[in-house]
């Protein structure tokens, strides 16, 4: 029991640390960052490889750290991407212990997390949106959580998939 949680613990801080280090990939053009969400894979792979509890944790962490360190994201907008990134470990990792290590059951888990997270992500910006004097409109919602994303949502679904099911064919799962 000791050694899974070891394992969870350092495949949790190798996410933790890709989501610091990615984004400096597509950092130089911030508009190819915020379309290909970088931070959102190592997430993903969290809760695929560690569980919701440790993908959850990873993922709320990570935003708010990178700010810490590196100024980015933005505060506010880091916290509502806390809320969703946590949501999309969560899920994710809840999902697939119960829908099975299929390629369905992978992209069930997926789906559903990316769907909550959104979700999630739009509620914390119309709060933070309120508290600020403004709002959130369902057109301004649709560009930051769908349209503006799509680069980043179709390497999601073909990169994470593959990338689960290559790990866990070495061998590492915890």
């Amino acid at each position: 029991m000791k050694n899974n949680s070891v394992k969870k613990l350092v495949y949790s801080a190798i996410c933790l640390a890709l989501c610091l280090v990615l984004p400096f990939l597509t950092g130089q053009i911030p508009e190819v960052g915020s379309m290909l969400l970088p931070m959102h894979l190592p997430v993903l792979l969290c809760g695929f490889l560690c569980g919701g509890t440790w993908g959850a944790a990873v993922g709320f962490v990570a935003p708010l750290l990178r700010n810490l360190l590196f100024g980015m994201p933005p505060m506010p907008w880091c916290i509502s991407m806390a809320f969703e990134m946590a949501v999309y470990g969560l899920v994710v990792g809840l999902l697939y212990r119960k829908l099975g290590r299929s390629l369905k059951g992978i992209y069930g888990s997926l789906v559903c997390a990316m769907v909550a997270g959104r979700l999630v992500w739009g509620a914390v910006q119309a709060v933070i949106l309120g508290l600020r004097g403004g709002s959130l409109t369902m057109s301004a919602f649709m560009a930051g959580a769908v349209t503006g994303a799509i680069p980043g949502i179709v390497l999601q679904l073909v990169l994470v998939p593959i990338l689960v099911r290559a790990l866990e064919k070495a061998g590492v799962k915890a």
